[in-house]
């Protein structure tokens, strides 16, 4: 099983998102072991993309990422990394796929909903960021793991 980060962005908080998009990841197979609603502060939404750092769009991406609450979710699953990901489609959400959460609920580049790890490295600083200690997150089996994955096949 594999861990991964998704913030829900102040874009899908103010427009009423936030059901349809954990939804979607529910429905996919993805158990929720973290999640927190907040107004992150800037020092640590800095710290989130230093890789943009010197990038010309980083200002205004850590003041949009800091201009609402938003939703930090820790996820687990199968491959969770890559399956949220394509859940969540292209960047550009104009160019994102019918079916993915920016190709339906989307128009824009910079405000596209939502943010997922984009390697196992990533993930585990990230969550490192937004769920800093152990008791932040919870270990648990779902009743249904049984009609998610084929346990004797996938989860040995």
């Amino acid at each position: 099983m594999e861990r991964t980060l998704v913030l829900l962005k102040p874009d899908a908080v103010q427009r009423g998102l936030i059901g349809k998009i954990l939804g979607r990841f529910e429905d996919k197979g993805l158990k929720i072991v973290g999640l927190k609603l907040r107004k992150f502060p800037a020092a640590l939404l800095e710290q989130h993309y230093a890789a943009h750092k010197e990038r010309p769009f980083f200002k205004n991406l850590v003041k949009f990422m800091g201009s609402g609450p938003v939703v930090a979710l820790a996820l687990e699953g199968k491959d969770a990394i890559e399956v949220t990901r394509k859940l969540m489609g292209k960047t550009n959400a104009r160019q994102a796929e019918p079916g993915t959460i920016r190709g339906d609920l989307g128009m824009s580049f910079s405000n596209n909903l939502v943010h997922g790890s984009d390697s196992a490295e990533a993930a585990k600083t990230e969550l490192a960021l937004f769920f800093p200690g152990a008791e932040e997150t919870v270990a648990w089996e779902p009743a249904n793991l049984g009609w998610i994955y084929s346990v004797e096949e996938e989860l040995r």
